[in-house]
C-alpha cells in the first residue's frame, strides 16, 4: 500500500490494493477454510456495515501523507498497548468494535492488519484457526475499500485502475499467497509471531520516515 500510494492517487491505490488484497486474503482463507471460526466473522460483518455507511456519510477521503502516516504508525500502536488490552474478538461486542475498526483503518491507511492483531492474541485459537479467520476479516475490510473508493467517494469512477494492471497484480497475489501457506505449514506457533510483528515494525518505520520527508518537501 506503501509503494502504491506513492506511484498514483489515493483513490485508485486504495481500489487495486482493496482488489489484490482481497484476492489473497480470499485465496488464503479459502485454503484454510475448515479453520474458519465463522461466529466472529459474522459479528465483524455487522460492524463493518455500520462503520462503512458512517464514514460514507462525512465523505471521508485521506491524503497521501495522511495514508503513509497511518501505515507507519498503525503497528506500534498495536504493539505499544499493554496486554491488559488485548481484546477477545470472540466476545460479540468486542467484535462488533473490530468490524468497525478495520473498515476505519482500511479506509484511513488501506490496511486493517496491525490493529486487527490486538483482537486475536488473547484467543484460544490455534495459528491456522487465527491466519483463516483473520483472512476472512480483512477480505470484508478490503470489500469496503473497494466499495468506498470505488464507487462512494467524491471522484469514484476515476479510481479504477486498468484492467491488465489489476490481473497481473491478482495473479501475483494468488502464487505469493500459495507460497505463504507452504511457510505457515511448516512453522511454529511462537516463530510466526515473533516474526510477524519483526517484520510489520520494520516496514512501518519505513513509512513514518518517508512520509516525514514528504511533509519536509
Amino acid at each position: 500500500m506503501g509503494i502504491m500510494v506513492s506511484l498514483m492517487p489515493v483513490g485508485p491505490a486504495m481500489v487495486l490494493h482493496g482488489l489484490i488484497q482481497l484476492t489473497s486474503n480470499g485465496y488464503r482463507a479459502w485454503l484454510n477454510r475448515q479453520d474458519i471460526n465463522w461466529s466472529i466473522v459474522t459479528t465483524l460483518l455487522v460492524g463493518n456495515v455500520f462503520a462503512l455507511f458512517t464514514l460514507v456519510s462525512v465523505a471521508f477521503v485521506p491524503g497521501q501523507i495522511t495514508v503513509l502516516f497511518a501505515l507507519g504508525l498503525l503497528p506500534y500502536i498495536a504493539w505499544s498497548l499493554p496486554k491488559s488490552l488485548a481484546l477477545d474478538v470472540s466476545k460479540k461486542p468486542i467484535g462488533f468494535f473490530a468490524g468497525m475498526l478495520i473498515v476505519a483503518t482500511n479506509l484511513l491507511s488501506g490496511t486493517g492488519g496491525p490493529l486487527l492483531d490486538i483482537f486475536f492474541q488473547r484467543v484460544n485459537m490455534t495459528r491456522h484457526q487465527v491466519v483463516a479467520t483473520k483472512a476472512v476479516a480483512q477480505s470484508l475490510g478490503h470489500i469496503s475499500k473497494i466499495i468506498f473508493f470505488g464507487f462512494l467517494s467524491v471522484g469514484a469512477s476515476t479510481h479504477w485502475p486498468t484492467s491488465s494492471l489489476i490481473l497481473a497484480a491478482m495473479i501475483a497475489s494468488v502464487i505469493g499467497t500459495t507460497l505463504g501457506k507452504k511457510v505457515l505449514d511448516n512453522i511454529q506457533d511462537e516463530t510466526f509471531f515473533v516474526w510477524t510483528q519483526r517484520i510489520v515494525l520494520s516496514v512501518g518505520a519505513v513509512f513514518i520516515i518517508y512520509a516525514l520527508y514528504l511533509v519536509i518537501l
